[in-house]
């Protein structure tokens, strides 16, 4: 009896583990696919460090060697411009005495990245600010270009490229690409540096998507991968969902750049919103994985209503004293689309959505106005933004 009764409880035993065994291989399962659509992505791919960062640079500046398609002589900053250059250099002129036809007054702007040093080279973009119909084949003058402090970071000069043309003759004009604003590669040479200071007991890092999630695992991983070198408190500590502050232990106060390499190289789960990004001038959605709605249904049809007027000439018999009448006829024609309701069950996921507006035939600009009614309706769970 005994014997009976142990290998009935074992019997009972094997099948209770078995059974939460498949219940944990089925969650680990669920629990994979949905991690699965976060994909595991470097810390350096997500954030910035605090303080490196560009810079904006501008400048105002003369293009000249332009054949004919210049700023037209009423533009009198460009010819004032180019006479003030001419005196610098020992030519005394006057702005009546320049043609501007073969002149343009442009805007200079770049970028300056976090570690442009001395002599560096960086692009720049040229704007005509005047009424030239094109600058290509222009020359920029040398044009010092400053930042919001009014401090000069490089100067630009060079050809430039505009990487289309435009073409008049005969009245007749052929233009390819934007003629009036035009690159010059590598056009500017860094004269001032900006210096990053790393040598400091901790630093920030920057979310480029702010998420409370992803700045808690962000932390968490520092902290796992540097749990030999650090002290009692933890290395790295989430402030908000935008910044994660990281102390420098002892053993890396000597090497910074290794430290920081190995933090931009771990790898973390990151985390998205719920969100739906709609552009109605290109009829363009994007939905993320985590957005979720309510069970609703969803009708569409279209009604048509056409109206055609045509007229009609009636003539009098000859030699008689009628006159001649015009009289319009006007047919209205009514056409209605089937109409097709879907219903969307509660817990669905945005690709059951997606399959049921496609299933009643709506367009990418039906879909725009049906996501916007359902947040109207308070189904949609996720933040919707519209460009």
């Amino acid at each position: 009896m005994f014997f009976s009764f142990f290998k009935l409880t074992k019997k009972i035993n094997f099948k209770i583990v078995l059974i939460i065994s498949l219940l944990l291989f089925g969650l680990s399962n669920n629990a994979l696919a949905v991690s699965s659509n976060d994909p595991l992505v470097r810390i350096g791919d997500l954030t910035r460090i605090s303080g490196v960062r560009t810079n904006q640079l501008s400048g105002y500046g003369i293009v000249v060697g332009l054949n004919g398609s210049g700023d037209s002589s009423s533009s009198l900053a460009t010819v004032q411009s180019m006479a003030n250059m001419l005196n610098r250099y020992g030519i005394e002129v006057d702005s009546g005495q320049v043609e501007s036809q073969n002149l343009a007054a442009v805007m200079v702007t770049a970028t300056l990245p976090a570690y442009a040093y001395n002599g560096d080279q960086i692009d720049v973009t040229v704007s005509s600010i005047g009424d030239a119909d094109s600058i290509q084949g222009g020359t920029l003058l040398q044009t010092p270009l400053q930042a919001a402090n009014g401090d000069i970071y490089a100067v630009a000069q060079g050809p430039i490229s505009i990487g289309g043309y435009n073409v008049q003759g005969g009245g007749n004009t052929q233009r390819q690409n934007h003629p009036t604003v035009g690159r010059v590669p590598n056009g500017a040479l860094v004269e001032r540096e900006i210096e990053a200071d790393f040598d400091q007991e901790e630093f920030t890092y920057i979310l480029e998507e702010p998420n409370f999630t992803t700045a808690k695992y962000m932390a968490q991983a520092i902290n796992d991968h540097f749990k030999f070198v650090r002290s009692d408190s933890d290395l790295a500590k989430p402030l908000n969902a935008a910044r994660v502050e990281v102390n420098v232990p002892d053993q890396y106060k000597e090497q910074v750049v290794d430290y920081i390499s190995q933090i931009n190289n771990l790898e973390i789960r990151s985390n998205m919103d719920a969100k739906v990004v709609i552009n109605e001038r290109t009829g363009t959605i994007v939905m993320g994985h985590k957005v979720r709605i309510s069970t609703v249904s969803v009708a569409h049809g279209n009604l048509t209503v056409t109206i055609s007027t045509t007229e009609e000439v009636s003539q009098p018999e000859e030699f008689s004293e009628g006159e001649t009448e015009v009289s319009e006829n006007t047919e209205i024609a009514v056409e209605e689309e089937e109409g097709h309701m879907a219903v969307v069950e509660s817990k669905g996921t945005i690709q059951d959505l997606v399959t049921a507006l496609n299933t009643i035939g709506a367009s990418p600009r039906d879909i725009i106005a049906i996501i916007q009614q359902i947040k109207e309706a308070g189904a949609l769970y996720a933040d919707l933004e519209i460009m």
